[in-house]
Parts: structure tokens; C-alpha cells; sequence
């Protein structure tokens, strides 16, 4: 762990920058029990004007409103949502699927790729473009998957896992975990098929830009906003 600096100046940063969106993660929320606090949400709003999304331990549909009232666009659920599916449900009936991220963390196992649970701690013996598929038949709106194994690395995106399950699914899927260079969210893009591509530590630490990422992408023919 490494601290990258406050996020709502983080966000306004980004914000100028020309970030698509946000996404706020509260990494050990769901293993430490602690409810997240909407404040962030709240401060977030008076800084960006971009879209963002706000979870980590949220475990009824009661917080996931307060998150949405306070400014996010979207919430997304992870452990609550592996151990109470209907939770996806639930929260798309009431906020719409276009608010229902669900994240998955996958490592790889043989063949496969296992989802865990509880920030990476918890192993669940569920196959990820299983579970991907379950999520979206019970009301999920994207998919926002971290390679666990690439996760921090600045290797590369798993690319066989993000392809796996974004053929597995209709809607969008967020590549994450293991951006390091153009080249990785490029392929993500394209060979592993995502939808979008989530970058942290290369433009935390001021390796990559959103601007060079976003022309480099449209120069080699990638859409981009």
C-alpha cells in the first residue's frame, strides 16, 4: 500500500485532466465492516463534474442510496453482492441497472480464474466468467473486473480473464489491474474486448497522462470521448 494523495484533490485533478470517470474504492471496507461514509461522495461533487462511482462494504440498498444522494453516479458492490445476489437485484429495481456496478476480483487457478472475495483475502471457489454471468442476469449494469495477479504490478492487464468475460456478458466490462504502459489499456481495448480501461498507480505517480493515454488511443483508432 502506498499513499497517493487526498482523493477528492485527486478527483478535481483528473476531472481537469479530461478523466472519462471515477472510481473510488474502498479497499477494506467490506473486510474491517465499516460502512462507507458519503461524505466523500458529498466533497467529491464540489470538486468534479465528471461521472464517478463510490463503493467498498456496502451491504444494503439503504447505503447504496445515501452514496447516490450525496452526488455519486453509480455504486458498485462486491462481496455483499457474491453472498447476497438478490442484492444486485434489489439495487437495480430501485436505482436502475445504469447505477449497478458489480466488481469481481479474480486470480488465476489452472484453467480459470477464481473469484475472492473481501479485498483479495477471501477465496470463494467460483469460477469469475461464471459468476460475471450471474451478476448480469440478476440486474448488473458493467462489470468492473481486477486481475488480482496483475493488480499493482504495471505488467499488464490479465487479457485472456477481461476477453473471457466480456464474451461471457453484454454489458460493458471495466479492465483493471496491471496498467503500466499505452500499450497495456490499448490491448485491453481491443484484443481483451473491454468497454473501458481503469487506470491507478501510472497517473497517480505521473507516468502516463489521461492526455497521452487518449491521443495515443485515438491515434491508433480507439474510440475515445
Amino acid at each position: 500500500m502506498r499513499d497517493a494523495g487526498d482523493p477528492v484533490e485527486r478527483a478535481a485533478f483528473y476531472d481537469q485532466a479530461g478523466a472519462d470517470e471515477l472510481v473510488f474504492l474502498d479497499i477494506s471496507a467490506s473486510h474491517e465492516r465499516r460502512d462507507i461514509i458519503s461524505e466523500l461522495a458529498a466533497r467529491v461533487c464540489e470538486e468534479a463534474f465528471i461521472p464517478f462511482t463510490v463503493g467498498g462494504g456496502l451491504k444494503t440498498t439503504d447505503e447504496m442510496a445515501s452514496i447516490l444522494a450525496a452526488g455519486a453516479d453509480k455504486v458498485f458492490i462486491n462481496t455483499s453482492a457474491f453472498q447476497n445476489p438478490d442484492l444486485i437485484k434489489q439495487g437495480a429495481e430501485r436505482f436502475g441497472v445504469q447505477c449497478m456496478v458489480v466488481a469481481i476480483d479474480a486470480k488465476k487457478r489452472g484453467d480459470d480464474w477464481e473469484v475472492f472475495l473481501h479485498g483479495g483475502r477471501t477465496a470463494t471457489g467460483k469460477s469469475a466468467v461464471e459468476w460475471a454471468r450471474e451478476a448480469e442476469a440478476k440486474g448488473a449494469g458493467e462489470i468492473l473486473l481486477t486481475s488480482m495477479d496483475g493488480d499493482g504490478t504495471q505488467a499488464g492487464y490479465d487479457l485472456e480473464l477481461t476477453r473471457a468475460v466480456a464474451e461471457a456478458v453484454s454489458i460493458p466490462v471495466i479492465a483493471s489491474g496491471g496498467a503500466g504502459t499505452i500499450d497495456h489499456i490499448y490491448e485491453a481495448l481491443t484484443y481483451g474486448k473491454a468497454e473501458a480501461a481503469l487506470v491507478a498507480s501510472v497517473v497517480h505517480y505521473g507516468l502516463l497522462s489521461i492526455a497521452d493515454i487518449k491521443n495515443e488511443l485515438k491515434s491508433r483508432g480507439v474510440e475515445v470521448r
